[in-house]
Order: C-alpha cells, then sequence, then structure tokens
C-alpha cells in the first residue's frame, strides 16, 4: 500500500511561485539575448561573394582573409562548393586578399567600390556599412612574380624614393560615408595643396634626402579710417576757416605682397639645419592715403590731400650656417648675416625689425639655455609704407641676450639682455618733404645718441597664473638734446607686466605698462624713457587704438606718440629719428 504525506497549500504556493518567476526570468533572458543579437547586426554588415578561377569556374575550400584597416581584426572565410563566402564583420574599411597558397587577381580598372584600391593580390578601402552586404567577386590568379610568402594580414609593400615620401593608402576611417563627418586620415597631396605634405613649403625634399625648398606668399590689405587731431595749417583747405584744428578724418588703404624663396639643408626635425639661404622680395602695391586737409601728404601744399605711391623692398635677404654641434642633444652655435627679423624680448618692447645684421645664435644645456648676440647697420624706412630701403641711416645696433627655460618653475622662461643704440649725427628729410632728422622741435641741431639698456624679462606660467613681464634700464648720453638745448645723461626706467587666468574657454587678463618721465626737461638729466624701435605686442598691440594711430602735435614737425609705440617720446619719426629721453 503506497502512502503520502498531504502536501500544505503554503507549499504548493511556493512551488508555483518558483515555478511562474522561474519561465518569466527566462522569457527577459531570451528577450535580452535577442536583443543584443539584434543590435550586434545592426552596427554589422557583410562582406561576401565568389571566388572563380582564371576559366571563371568557382573555386572551392579557398580562405578569403578580410582584416580591419584601423584595428587590424582579422576574420576568415572558406568559399563552399560553388565558390561563395561570407563574412560579417562590423561597419568600416577593409582588406581583402587570400591565404597563400592561393592569390588574388584584382583588376586596376574595375570598380570595386567608392573608395576600393586594387593593388595586385589585395583590395583596400573596402567600405562596409551596418546592416548591408558588400559584394566582393574574387579571381583566383597565377602567384605574383615578385611575391613571397609573408603574414596575410601585412601590408603590400609601398616602393619611396627616400625616407619622406611614405604613402599610406586613402581610407574613410569610419566607413560610414560621412554620416559622423568625412574623415580621411592619409590622403594623396597635391602640389598647391596647403594642408598635407608637399615639395613646396619643406615636406619633402627637392633632391636627396636633406635639401628643401620653401616657397610661400602673403598678402596684407589694410584699409583704417581714422580720426585724429589735425591742424588747419598755414594753408587750410577752407581759406576762411580760422579754427586750430581743421578736419581730423583720414582713410588710408595699402596692400602689402609678399613673397619668400628659402632653401636649406638638414634634416627639418629637431637637429638644426646645416645651412639655408632666404630671399623675401616685398611690395607696397599700392599705399594710398586721403586726407581732409593740406600739408598732411606732404609738405608742399600744391600736392592736394591725397596721395597715391608704391614701393618695393627686401624684408628678407640673409644667409645662415651652422658652425658646429656643442652636443649629441643637438645643441648647436650658428651664424646668419643679411636682412632678417629679429625681436629683442618677449614682446618687442626695445627692438622690433627686420633689418641688416648679423647673429650669433644656439642652444645650450639641452636646449634650457638660447643665446644671441646681434649687430645691426640699420636701413632707412620708406615714408609711407614703412618698408626697408637700400640705403643705410649710419645707427649701429648691438643686442645680446641669453634665455633660460624653467627658471624656478617649469613653464616659466627667464631672460636677460644687453642693448647698445649708436646713433650718429645725421640730417635727412622725407618723400614728402619734412624734416625728420634731427625733429623739428627745440634746438635744431644734428645730435647723437648713445644709450645702453639692461633688461631682465619672463614670460610663461606659474601653475595656473600665466606671467608675462619685463624691466629695463636706459643709461647714456644725448650730446644735443632737442628740448634741453644741451648734451644731458640718460637715466631711465621702464617696467610692464600682464597676467592672467584661465578658466574654461575664458582668460581674465590684467596689464600694467609704465615708462619714466622727465619732470625737468631743461637740465642736463634725461629721465624720460625711449625705445631703439619698438613694435609692442602687448595690451592689444596694433589692434589697440592707442598703440596703432600715432597721435601728432598740431603746427608742429613732431608727433607726441608715434605708430605701433605706447611711448610718448616727442619724435618726428619712429622709423627716421632717434630716440628722446626728454620727455
Amino acid at each position: 500500500m503506497l502512502q503520502g504525506r498531504e502536501v500544505p497549500d503554503s507549499e504548493l504556493f511556493c512551488q508555483r511561485s518558483l515555478t511562474r518567476y522561474s519561465i518569466q526570468f527566462a522569457i527577459v533572458i531570451v528577450l535580452i539575448t535577442a536583443s543584443c543579437f539584434s543590435l550586434s547586426a545592426q552596427t554589422r554588415g557583410y562582406v561576401k561573394g565568389v571566388v572563380r578561377g582564371t576559366s571563371g569556374a568557382p573555386v572551392p575550400n579557398v580562405v578569403v582573409v578580410v582584416t580591419n584597416q584601423v584595428t587590424r581584426k582579422v576574420r576568415k572565410a572558406l568559399s563552399e562548393r560553388d565558390g561563395t563566402y561570407s563574412v560579417q564583420v562590423p561597419a568600416g574599411a577593409y582588406r581583402v586578399n587570400l591565404e597563400p597558397p592561393n592569390f588574388a587577381q584584382f583588376d586596376k580598372v574595375k570598380s570595386y567600390g567608392d573608395f576600393a584600391i586594387a593593388r595586385g593580390d589585395t583590395l583596400e578601402n573596402v567600405i562596409v556599412e551596418a546592416g548591408s552586404e558588400t559584394t566582393i567577386d574574387i579571381a583566383v590568379g597565377p602567384k605574383p612574380a615578385d611575391e613571397k610568402t609573408r603574414p596575410s594580414t601585412a601590408s603590400p609593400r609601398v616602393d619611396a624614393p627616400d625616407r619622406w615620401r611614405f604613402r599610406f593608402p586613402e581610407y574613410e576611417r569610419y566607413g560610414d560615408r560621412g554620416a559622423r563627418g568625412r574623415d580621411i586620415p592619409f590622403k594623396k597631396s597635391r602640389w598647391w595643396d596647403p594642408y598635407n605634405q608637399r615639395v613646396i613649403k619643406g615636406d619633402y625634399p627637392v633632391k636627396g634626402e636633406k635639401l628643401f625648398l620653401i616657397l610661400s606668399a602673403v598678402s596684407t590689405p589694410t584699409v583704417e579710417q581714422r580720426r585724429a587731431p589735425a591742424p588747419s595749417d598755414v594753408s587750410s583747405v577752407d581759406p576762411l576757416s580760422s579754427e586750430f584744428f581743421g578736419r581730423p578724418e583720414q582713410l588710408a588703404a595699402n596692400e602689402t605682397l609678399q613673397f619668400s624663396f628659402e632653401l636649406f639643408h638638414g634634416d627639418t626635425t629637431f637637429k638644426p639645419r646645416d645651412w639655408a639661404i632666404k630671399i623675401s622680395p616685398t611690395f607696397s602695391v599700392p599705399n594710398y592715403l586721403n586726407a581732409r586737409e593740406n600739408g598732411v601728404v606732404n609738405i608742399d601744399v600744391r600736392r592736394g590731400t591725397n596721395r597715391t605711391d608704391w614701393h618695393a623692398s627686401l624684408e628678407e635677404a640673409f644667409a645662415e650656417i651652422k658652425l658646429a654641434d656643442l652636443s649629441a642633444n643637438y645643441d648647436f652655435i650658428s651664424v646668419r648675416a643679411g636682412i632678417q627679423p629679429f625681436v629683442s624680448d618677449f614682446r618687442g618692447f626695445v627692438f622690433s625689425d627686420n633689418n641688416l645684421g648679423a647673429r650669433v645664435f644656439g642652444s645650450l644645456d639641452n636646449n634650457r639655455i638660447q643665446f644671441n648676440a646681434s649687430y645691426f647697420s640699420m636701413l632707412e624706412k620708406d615714408t609711407n609704407s614703412g618698408l626697408n630701403r637700400f640705403d643705410t641711416r649710419h645707427q649701429n645696433v648691438y643686442v645680446a641676450n641669453a634665455f633660460r627655460q624653467d627658471f624656478i618653475h617649469k613653464g616659466y622662461m627667464l631672460q636677460g639682455s644687453f642693448h647698445y643704440n649708436d646713433d650718429r649725427r645725421s640730417l635727412k628729410f622725407d618723400r614728402n618733404g619734412f624734416l625728420v632728422r634731427p625733429a623739428l622741435i627745440g634746438d635744431v641741431h644734428q645730435h647723437a645718441i648713445k644709450v645702453g639698456y639692461l633688461g631682465i624679462s619672463g614670460d610663461g606660467h606659474i601653475g595656473r597664473l600665466n606671467l608675462s613681464h619685463s624691466n629695463y634700464f636706459a643709461f647714456g648720453h644725448d650730446e644735443r638734446n632737442e628740448i634741453a638745448g644741451r648734451k644731458v645723461q640718460i637715466r631711465s626706467n621702464m617696467a610692464a607686466v600682464e597676467a592672467s587666468v584661465d578658466r574654461d574657454y575664458l582668460r581674465f587678463k590684467g596689464s600694467f605698462f609704465w615708462a619714466q618721465g622727465d619732470s625737468r626737461p631743461t637740465d642736463d638729466k634725461a629721465t624720460g624713457f625711449d625705445a631703439i624701435f619698438d613694435d609692442p605686442n602687448f595690451v592689444g598691440g596694433q589692434f589697440s587704438f592707442w598703440v596703432r594711430n600715432g597721435i601728432r602735435l598740431s603746427q608742429t614737425g613732431v608727433g607726441l606718440v608715434q605708430p605701433n609705440s605706447l611711448l610718448p617720446s616727442l619724435r618726428s619719426s619712429k622709423i627716421r629719428q632717434p630716440g628722446n629721453m626728454c620727455l
């Protein structure tokens, strides 16, 4: 007789609940798995086709290799009896070939896709899109005559004439035909292409492996409408006017074209170049000024109120040669002679110009220290364009400076410098007939200035604080200052500080500039500060109204401030006249 125990209702309820939850859990697992497979299918595509022999008959048992050109992941498929094959891969760009001992034969004339490139037994840039099929029929051909056994994932060998011309195959990185923006990491460049490698901008050598050429052109158009105080002059445009100030409006336009030709020998990377030659012919075509008062464009009032002229110049024409390597870490010493650009400090407070000179420069201590020793025989400047002329102005400038990177704190650079300005006596009228040397103010006598500048400057960052500063002490003498009317001894100072802090995309900046003045301009001590040839990149530089616009003193031949300068100096012209320390 079989006996059993009675199952309580509570236990039956638990068993039924467990069975019900198990079924529900299994259904959820099945749904999640199906969703994953569906999502995977939506991000994948297929490479499929038929493998055929030279006679056109299907070829079975051939291994087709499909390699992702970005991740280098390889997937393989074996052709069926009817020659068909199919490989499921993520969307992207792929390389297709056959595994040895079989070799594919792709026709360069045949189109295998919008971006596909046939390279003998390999087909590159096969674009596979998500949820689609890409059909590539493969012909099995004989083994290439120069083919050697190699891994199926290796890229085809590309011969290059030198180590600079490695050509990478073009392919679309994402394989989505521009849905996320076209991204082709490697492109074939053109000779005129400014964004990719080309010969005429020094990316490839023109001869051998170390001779490079750089050809460039720069167009700088400037149109400026300004209102600045202008005198009515002795012969006003309006003969009935009696006002001291005339009509102040002026319109200036200038188009400057510069063509540069540079040939150099070297490696163009970390190692300094062995030698270089550079020539930059520059043209002001044209320089136009339209004023509303006479005596502005020319001292001869019969010339009217507007002027158009042209000027050709050489803003760069130098040769450079490396004298020696000073260490195995590319410390070096080189010399450069000719018309060359030079900025003596971080911001161009004392000297910044393209002029005729010679410079010895180099680096020490694994490039932590850089140094310059320069001499310039200053050229005259064209009155209206400001470009170089081809005659000297009897002014010699000597500059020596040294930079120390990571001084005290990493990211902060310190500079010490010495300038000496030997500006000799001369008499000069500019192209518009105005007297520029000596200045037409005070005691108008030819005089010489000999001034030295000791300076210390810094630039960089200390933590989050971006810091740039300069301090200069000027000393020397002016043998007959215009304002004092006598020989004066020069002792003067200048200081500038600019600090900023970045927060996200904002920069909070504060700037301070101070130049010492002269409270007694007629005594024998000159304490006003003036530079040699400044072009300060400070408080906005040439985009600042105060820096860019010169302010003339009415009924005189001098300006309170010269264009592209921060210093009040009473010069007739910054580019043509010596500095004035008695202001």
